[in-house]
């Protein structure tokens, strides 16, 4: 049998015994300087007594001698003196090169005293010591610098390594990661002692013990001991308990707890009491051999043992005490999602829906990105702290941002919120969809978080790596429904990717499956596009399916996704919410990312809102879009409704003011007659498509982009303008020769490679193929070899290259600089979610100097395209395009720039303010002025911040 099957088959038999203080037994000795030297340090530069592991070079017989005292009272376990024989630690005694061969000796003098002792009935084990370290990874050693660290989780993970195969080649049975005051540390020991296993193809068995430092029931770092457990289960530990720091009476409670949560085996060895003023121990051996057998007679333990203060005396006591005591049993826990921040977060079965708070998400929130670009991370933190107290019970932290340093901006982020215990209380989400992003903000929490997320999108070999860092790192993870072809978008998809991912995790990966949770895309509905209107089925249905037949594993989504076509309309958003979340979560939805302070109970929405909402979401027929889009402006704060055929006062303006207020109103009624009233006003057809048509979409794109239109408005627009192209068409084909080519043009799209989202892009399409343009669409996870080598072959007009996540940025620029490496001409049109004006300016235009044009929305593309195509027309885009780039690219280099004076400087240049001369107004409250001069106010107008607002500044 292995060792751990060994001390399995022990640990249902009896309460195995663990020796007590090494640090106790060294005191005894008395020795001086002279003596921790030894021969072969003599000469040492600074001095070194104190340093007790280094002993095991110097006076290894004393440890040896005292391994033996243990062994000779019973203890079936002992501990290496190894606890500071880390490089970390030795280099306070700049000895960090003696630690592999200290860890080494240490094993190697436990080992032959268990050999020693060792016999049939009662073998004997050694557990190699791995300590907490001097240095804590959780906390900043600077208390004007809480993001500070004086050590990394990757230089802990370095010296555990290290420490680790010293111990094992000294002949360690089992690995002690023990006295944890920092769980984040213990986790990088896990994460180093794991990979060592992995590397050198053997595998020992894991014991961990955390220590409570005060009353307060928590660790050092700030965990509780249900906190604490949940964070380090992931290691499957043959033992986990507490050490250290307490007596037996102080220390019961949290023994209880763990013994309560706990899994696995349960160890405790602790103090002789608390120390007195001398720093010595006073609890004697039968008061507290009483106290601890307590713990055995109550089934709480399973290793039992002392810590400091104890002694063979203390350790025979407790032998006596706990004999023929049968041990502590297993408690049969049912398998559930156990999270954690500083303190526990368990999703059962009963629990209720999980809010994630989505408000620190900087692709999601303007505010957050604002605050984190300018580096204001205080006020980011309010943000995070607000979401906490508003009901959010994980937090969700993404930094994706193309003109960010998005894994610098995590760590510092993740940094900060572990000194604010309002907001670490709760577990986090490390949300990016970049793997070293999420992996330097795994290596910053000490609780158990959920990675946001992993997908099967680059193929099963680099799904199962991920995943199997992630279980290594101790996270839970969302699993987005995506695979090779694209985001499932169907119920059948959804259920089908799920399915695949599930069984790869599980059969495959080992992953428990309550630490599981998908994501079965949820996409906007009432779009406009009858395509999308099942959308909110399709996601309720595959949940219900999932749920049923995937065992364990959670259902999460972003909530905000299915009211996107209203965006701008916060009231109908919120009623949308609510109504897809009481569905969605009746049929199994366990958690969603949402703004947990702008959730409208269910019961609460006013009744005809919540008839055409749930009408939508339910796609109960296919009127119901338009009803919502007729219905919304009501409850919009304005309460003003929309009537476009009772009010026809605009049928008397002029034919391009009626053509724009069509198209922004989506009314075909008068179309045709208008499109040939303006043939004949203009003499030619494409004057009416580049001049009224392509001015009343710019209109149509503005609103958008403003929040004052929505989505299924905009595609609206797009019929009511393909309406009027195609009344126009005979005359275009008539004028086939000057300018067809060029009013139709054949535009190639694709989502880039590293990239599934497609949904965006197709709305785009469906925009532009309105307008009659061919649209070549490549799919996603295009590579920049095929998007060229198709837009040479195919003749296109425009390359358009889209992407959601961040990563999709980069390969865009990749995109760019082939395109000038092969003397490609073409214009390049860039959008997705996380695209911008700065990075396209700053990032994608300077690579290829042939035309890159930002196209913020859908709404926008048919008038950047048309413009393109335009002999007319492109001059003026290009032009103002690359004077718009440059602005970007100034303030950019500017940014920063500004000299900041001292605090103290800046109160002494405090303005000087009497308050001795204050007359009363004539008249209090608001003052309406109709008509007034604004040449009177002009000089008191604040010329640099207002230009600045308008981004006009330079």
């Amino acid at each position: 049998m292995s060792i751990k099957q060994i001390l399995q088959s022990l640990l249902e038999q009896r309460i195995l015994l663990l020796d007590g203080a090494m640090g106790t037994m060294i005191q005894k000795h008395k020795l001086s300087e002279e003596d921790y030297r030894g021969e072969r340090f003599s000469d040492w530069h600074i001095l070194v007594q104190g340093n007790n592991d280094l002993l095991s070079l110097t006076q290894p017989k004393i440890i040896l001698d005292i391994h033996r005292s243990y062994l000779e009272v019973g203890a079936d376990i002992v501990e290496t003196n190894t606890f500071n024989a880390t490089k970390t630690s030795m280099s306070d005694y700049q000895m960090e090169e003696f630690a592999y061969e200290i860890n080494v000796e240490s094993a190697r003098l436990a080992k032959a005293a268990c050999d020693e002792f060792s016999t049939a009935d009662k073998p004997r084990f050694v557990a190699g010591v791995i300590g907490p370290t001097s240095r804590t990874c959780s906390l900043s050693p600077d208390v004007n610098d809480p993001g500070f660290r004086n050590v990394t989780f990757d230089e802990l993970v370095e010296v555990y390594m290290d420490s680790t195969r010293g111990l094992i080649e000294g002949g360690a049975d089992i690995i002690l990661i023990e006295t944890i005051f920092d769980t984040l540390n213990a986790k990088a020991a896990i994460f180093a002692v794991q990979e060592v296993f992995e590397q050198d193809n053997i595998e020992l068995p894991i014991m961990i013990s955390g220590t409570i430092t005060d009353a307060s029931g928590r660790t050092l770092s700030g965990q509780m001991t249900e906190a604490f457990y949940n964070s380090l289960r992931h290691a499957k530990p043959i033992s986990i308990g507490l050490n250290c720091a307490l007596g037996p009476d102080l220390l019961r409670q949290y023994v209880a707890e763990m013994s309560r949560v706990a899994d696995t085996y349960v160890s405790a060895h602790p103090n002789a009491g608390l120390p007195n003023e001398f720093g010595e121990y006073d609890l004697g051996t039968i008061t507290m051999s009483k106290q601890v057998g307590e713990w055995a007679e109550s089934g709480l333990v399973n290793i039992l043992g002392g810590c400091c203060g104890s002694t063979p005396e203390h350790i025979k006591c407790i032998a006596d005490a706990i004999e023929n005591l049968p041990p502590r049993k297993i408690p049969n826990i049912k398998p559930e999602c156990r999270l954690s921040g500083l303190e526990a977060f368990n999703i059962s079965d009963e629990a209720l829906f999980v809010n994630v708070g989505e408000r620190a998400n900087i692709t999601g929130s303007a505010k957050f990105k604002r605050l984190i670009l300018n580096e204001e991370y205080e006020e980011a933190l309010d943000i995070c702290r607000a979401q906490v107290e508003d009901g959010a019970q994980v937090v969700d932290i993404n930094m994706d941002e193309g003109m960010l340093d998005g894994k610098a901006a995590m760590v510092r982020f993740m940094n900060l919120i572990a000194s604010e215990p309002d907001i670490s209380k709760v577990p986090l989400m490390v949300d990016s969809s970049k793997w070293e992003i999420i992996e330097a903000g795994l290596k910053c929490t000490q609780g158990k978080a959920i990675v946001n997320s992993i997908s099967l999108k680059e193929g099963k070999e680099n799904f199962v790596k991920y995943a199997h860092l992630c279980k290594r790192y101790g996270a839970a993870i969302i699993v987005m429904a995506f695979d090779e072809a694209g985001q499932a978008d169907t119920q059948a998809r959804k259920i089908e990717i799920c399915t695949n991912a599930y069984n790869i995790l599980v059969n495959e990966v080992g992953f428990p499956a309550e630490d599981i949770i998908f994501d079965p895309n949820i996409f906007a509905v009432a779009t406009g596009i009858e395509e999308h209107n099942n959308y909110g089925v399709d996601f309720i249905e595959a949940t219900r399916e999932i749920s049923k037949n995937l065992p364990y594993a959670k259902i999460s989504g972003g909530v905000s996704n299915v009211s996107f076509s209203f965006r701008g309309n916060n009231s109908v958003r919120e009623a949308i919410h609510s109504v897809f979340l009481y569905h969605a979560i009746k049929a199994g939805m366990t958690m969603g990312i949402v703004n947990a302070g702008q959730l409208v109970v269910y019961d609460d929405i006013d009744p005809e809102l919540k008839k055409a909402v749930e009408d939508v979401v339910l796609n109960t027929d296919s009127e119901a879009g338009e009803r919502l889009v007729e219905l919304a402006p009501k409850f919009s704060g304005t309460g003003e409704v929309q009537d476009n055929k009772k009010d026809l006062t605009w049928r008397t303006w002029s034919v391009e003011k009626r053509l724009e207020h069509s198209l922004v109103k989506g009314i075909t009624e008068f179309i045709d007659e208008d499109t040939k009233e303006a043939l004949e006003k203009l003499g030619r057809p494409i004057l009416v498509i580049e001049g009224p048509l392509m001015d009343g979409m710019n209109v149509v794109g503005d609103l958008f982009g403003d929040g004052k239109m929505f989505l299924p408005q905009v595609v609206k627009s797009a019929r009511v303008m393909k309406k009027s192209v195609a009344w126009l068409d005979p005359f275009l084909e008539a004028e086939k020769q000057e300018c067809g080519s060029r009013t139709q043009g054949k535009i190639l799209m694709a989502t880039v490679k590293g990239d599934v989202h497609d949904i965006g892009k197709n709305i785009v399409g469906v925009v532009l193929s309105c307008n009659n343009y061919e649209i070549i669409d490549l799919g996603v996870m295009v590579p920049a070899e095929t998007i060229l080598e198709t837009a040479i072959k195919e003749k296109v007009d425009i390359i358009g290259l889209s992407g959601l996540i961040t990563p999709s940025l980069d390969e865009m620029v990749s995109v760019a600089k082939e395109m000038k490496r092969k003397g490609f001409e073409l214009p390049l049109m860039i959008g997705g979610a996380t695209t911008s004006i700065a990075h396209t300016a700053v990032k994608i235009e300077p690579q290829y100097d042939k035309g890159v044009f930002y196209v913020k929305d859908a709404s926008k593309a048919v008038g950047v395209a048309t413009s393109l195509l335009s002999d007319k027309l492109k001059p003026a885009l290009v032009s103002k395009t690359k004077e718009e780039y440059e602005q970007v690219r100034l303030r950019r280099a500017n940014k920063g720039k500004s000299k900041l004076i001292s605090l103290e400087a800046a109160r002494s240049n405090k303005p000087s303010i009497k308050f001795d001369n204050i007359k009363k107004p004539n008249k209090l409250g608001i003052h309406v002025f109709e008509d007034y001069d604004l040449n009177e106010i002009f000089e008191f107008i604040d010329w640099g911040t207002l230009l600045s607002h308008l981004g006009a500044r330079r």
